[in-house]
């Protein structure tokens, strides 16, 4: 597994980590705590030196359990979590009491005395433009109880707002195949920062493994059953804003240009990580033969120019004006 930093001034990270929502069992079936032990277990062992969860995932469980986790394993693994989704906090209650109470909590269901690293939660962009929430952060570094701080957003308009912020570590966004926008400005503005860009939602909630027809279907729990549409929160969050039919339409016209030697995820991965910017990729793993795969894209040789060549322009001429919600 290859590292990369985390931004200029950074810790060093694997470039594929893990997404840890899926502990919480807040969406589809709970997984229980053997299987979230084998689930971090086999992160480690493929060198996956990165973890990414928030409070609101399972209300908390998530972060118990990687705590519990890097407590009786001591794995050399730094753990993001974030701050700013809870319901009595979102949309409009933000306050720095309350911004210290959940880094509080997080921190004793980590077992930590200080958070590698804190992120905002894709809080409203009116907040962000506030920026005392920057102050606060800025406060809980200089006290020890953070690391570093770094923000998770949903459009490319808030990271640029978030990146003229003094002493953003990182930036979290969606960036995959089936939405390059970050990749014009975003990216760029990142780098010439000096800041650290976390990859969610690689594989657009699974379209892009290629494995989906138009007929599968999911649990009423899933998120790509009840968000499909943005009925519960950003559509861009499922299926990266896509219907999910053209979606499966889509994936299934990307798989004639995937090279012979990768699949459909590999590829997709991979694509991701040869844009330099990108410090690392968090993809969630509700088995552990997906963590085994995931890991091994950091191998793998860069995208020939001419394949990445046809994949901006099948973004651009297929792909583009399907997308929906903020982006």
């Amino acid at each position: 597994m290859k590292k990369r930093k985390l931004g200029r001034n950074g810790f060093e990270i694997s470039e594929i980590g893990l997404g840890c929502w899926q502990l919480g069992g807040d969406w589809g079936e709970k997984i229980d705590k053997e299987k979230a032990e084998e689930i971090l277990e086999t992160a480690v062992k493929h060198e996956i030196s990165f973890f990414d969860t928030a409070d609101v995932y399972g209300d908390g469980r998530s972060e118990k359990l990687i705590g519990e986790f890097l407590k009786k394993n001591q794995a050399d693994v730094k753990v993001a979590t974030k701050f700013g989704r809870k319901s009595d906090i979102f949309p409009d209650h933000y306050s720095e009491k309350a911004l210290r109470n959940c880094v509080e909590d997080s921190r004793k269901r980590l077992g930590v005395e200080r958070i590698d690293l804190l992120q905002l939660h894709c809080i409203p962009f009116e907040e962000l433009k506030k920026e005392e929430v920057f102050e606060w952060l800025r406060k809980l570094k200089k006290e020890g109880k953070i690391a570093n701080f770094g923000a998770s957003v949903e459009s490319v308009e808030e990271g640029l707002f978030c990146l003229e912020q003094e002493g953003l570590q990182s930036l979290q966004i969606i960036f995959n195949i089936f939405r390059q926008k970050p990749a014009k400005e975003l990216l760029p503005k990142a780098k010439e920062k000096g800041v650290g860009i976390i990859v969610r939602l690689p594989l657009a909630s699974g379209l892009l493994t290629g494995k989906f027809s138009k007929d599968t279907s999911f649990s009423d729990k899933d998120h790509r059953n009840f968000n499909r549409d943005g009925q519960a929160f950003n559509v861009g969050e499922t299926f990266a804003g896509l219907p999910f039919e053209k979606g499966v339409e889509l994936a299934n016209e990307l798989k004639e240009i995937c090279p012979s030697t990768m699949n459909p995820t590999e590829m997709s991965l991979r694509w991701i990580l040869d844009h330099e910017e990108v410090s690392t990729i968090i993809p969630g793993a509700s088995s552990t033969k997906h963590i085994a795969g995931n890991a091994r894209v950091s191998s793998l040789p860069s995208l020939s120019e001419d394949l990445k060549d046809r994949i901006s322009r099948f973004y651009n001429e297929k792909v583009h004006d399907h997308i929906r919600g903020v982006y």
